[in-house]
């Protein structure tokens, strides 16, 4: 399972990642999982060359990123527990 995120983390579902162009279920689940959180996580999270961005622009990002970035399956499921999201999000100030 490790192995999968690392090697396909970037990866997109529209084919247009990399390192081998997978698309769609092509991609490993944990992988397309992966993608997603992590995104999310680098959206709300300040960085030396950004601010952090609220939930609401989170959750944007990643609806309009569905079927392209993101597994529109797992965006789905990920819009059923985004609360959630943003309650970890919320505890986990860094």
């Amino acid at each position: 399972m490790g192995r999968n995120i690392c090697a396909y983390h970037h990866e997109k579902c529209n084919g247009k990642g990399y390192l081998k162009g997978l698309k769609g279920q092509e991609i490993p689940l944990e992988a397309r999982i992966f993608v997603l959180c992590d995104a999310y996580d680098a959206i709300r999270s300040k960085r030396p060359y950004k601010d952090k961005l609220l939930h609401e622009e989170a959750v944007r990002r990643i609806k309009s990123d569905s079927g392209e970035h993101f597994d529109p399956d797992i965006v789905d499921a990920f819009l059923k527990c985004e609360k959630e999201f943003l309650e970890i999000s919320n505890t986990y100030k860094y």
